[in-house]
């Protein structure tokens, strides 16, 4: 009797394997490069959400702009004191020249993102969509002036915060 219980729950469990192994619906994802050509559909909710992203870095820019002439001059003072200890800063300060040049050619970018988001066109005051045509072409006019500051930009921010973490590591 016990030989053919085994055998019974063994055939069950067998049989259990089969049936997982085996999909039930067929589903297909697409991966994570879709074929050229495509892309997701463009909805109101999509077009909220990047309008919120291009929000919070244009708040991050203008944070920059708003106490940056403070810290900046605070690293300049920093660089000085340095120099007269006799540390060779010169790493250090031709980023941050670099730096402030860049800073100062993204200003007027910087001033007609402003417009931009103050306008808001195609937007309520909550970041929904009013006007889909609108709100389309407002995200792709700030997408432009993100992009064009980034490369107005250079890298200089990186390469001033790669110039620092050097100078700190050569002068603990």
């Amino acid at each position: 009797m016990k030989n053919s219980f085994k055998k019974m729950i063994l055939a069950v469990l067998a049989a259990a394997l089969v049936f997982a192994a085996i999909p039930v619906t067929g589903v297909f994802a697409q991966g994570a490069n879709p074929p050229a050509g495509t892309k997701p559909e463009l909805t109101n909710a999509r077009l909220e959400k990047v309008w919120a992203r291009q929000l919070k870095l244009y708040g991050r820019i203008d944070k920059a702009y708003t106490n940056g002439d403070a810290k900046l001059e605070k690293l300049q003072e920093l660089i000085d004191k340095a120099a007269a200890n006799g540390r060779d800063v010169t790493a250090v300060q031709s980023a941050l020249d670099a730096f402030k040049i860049a800073v100062k050619n993204t200003k007027p970018i910087y001033e007609s993102m402003k417009g931009i988001v103050n306008s808001h066109q195609g937007f309520d005051s909550n970041g929904k969509v009013t006007d889909f045509d609108k709100a389309k072409s407002t995200v792709q006019e700030m997408g432009a002036k993100l992009k064009e500051v980034k490369s107005s930009m250079n890298g200089t921010g990186k390469a001033l915060n790669q110039a620092i973490k050097a100078f700190r590591k050569a002068n603990k």
